[in-house]
């Protein structure tokens, strides 16, 4: 295969292929996420949503955001050093989130009830931390909806003791429509013919995508209903604090706040 140009108008034509591909497959299956949130609501429930690395983005689109649901508590390992026993030097290492034993910590820390609802998004589906979180909320009884690249993930052997990965373990399967290794751009070799890599990762974009395509469909189906759409409007428009407060004084400590 001949290399394709390194510049912002081949990033441009990968992103809209993976923006398409996901639109395009994925639909069914996250028509099928959002009637497990839909559930999850209508049963006092909550939407918890969990990513390590850059997967917290995904977290971040569903929780604690203008257009996002109200009812979402973004879960974190930094939650272990705000809410638990954990250092903020332990919380900063980088390979922590291939530590099995977080998993019950986290839970620990924050207010999990019978009908909660889980997302769960991991590109690669493999490191400790997320398929062990996996396995308690499946163990306990929970949905749960797993976002990851089925190409990466079947290409790993899990962390896990298990070794299961994410998508085992849910009832829905979401598939960011990722590369092997997340970045889909070859960098041409050196000098010397030596690697240089890759760039052009996807799997935020797509994951975003999801997020957002999974918020909107979840709305739908409560306007179709006629049922309350629990919604945050964005806090630097006037009334935004006043409606966001009113909304969330239902949840309590159940949403934790995200932080500034």
């Amino acid at each position: 295969m001949s290399q394709r140009p390194v510049s912002q108008q081949t990033a441009a034509a990968v992103l809209r292929a993976a923006f398409d591909a996901v639109v395009d497959t994925q639909q069914e299956a996250i028509a099928a996420a959002a009637a497990l949130v839909v559930a999850s609501l209508r049963a006092d429930g909550i939407v918890q949503v969990f990513g390590t690395g850059h997967s917290r983005s995904f977290a971040m689109e569903i929780a604690g955001r203008a257009g996002g649901l109200v009812p979402a508590n973004k879960i974190s390992i930094t939650d272990l050093a705000f809410y638990g026993d954990r250092s903020p030097q332990e919380v900063m290492d980088p390979y922590l989130e291939r530590d099995p034993g977080l998993a019950a910590e986290l839970l620990a820390v924050h207010d999990i009830r019978p009908t909660d609802v889980f997302l769960i998004c991991s590109n690669s589906g493999g490191n400790g931390s997320t398929v062990e979180l996996a396995r308690l909320v499946k163990e306990r009884g929970h949905a749960l909806v797993a976002v990851t690249s089925m190409a990466h993930t079947s290409a790993i052997t899990s962390r896990h003791p298990s070794g299961l990965r994410l998508f085992e373990l849910a009832d829905v399967v979401i598939d960011n429509r990722g590369v092997f290794g997340d970045a889909e751009l070859p960098l041409p070799p050196g000098p010397d013919g030596e690697e240089r890599g890759a760039v052009l990762a996807t799997s935020t974009v797509t994951s975003a995508l999801i997020a957002q395509l999974l918020v909107t469909e979840v709305c739908g189906l409560l306007l179709a209903a006629d049922e309350e759409v629990p919604v945050l409007i964005s806090a630097n428009i006037p009334g935004g604090d006043a409606h966001n407060d009113r909304l969330r004084a239902r949840y309590g400590s159940r949403v934790k706040s995200g932080g500034p």
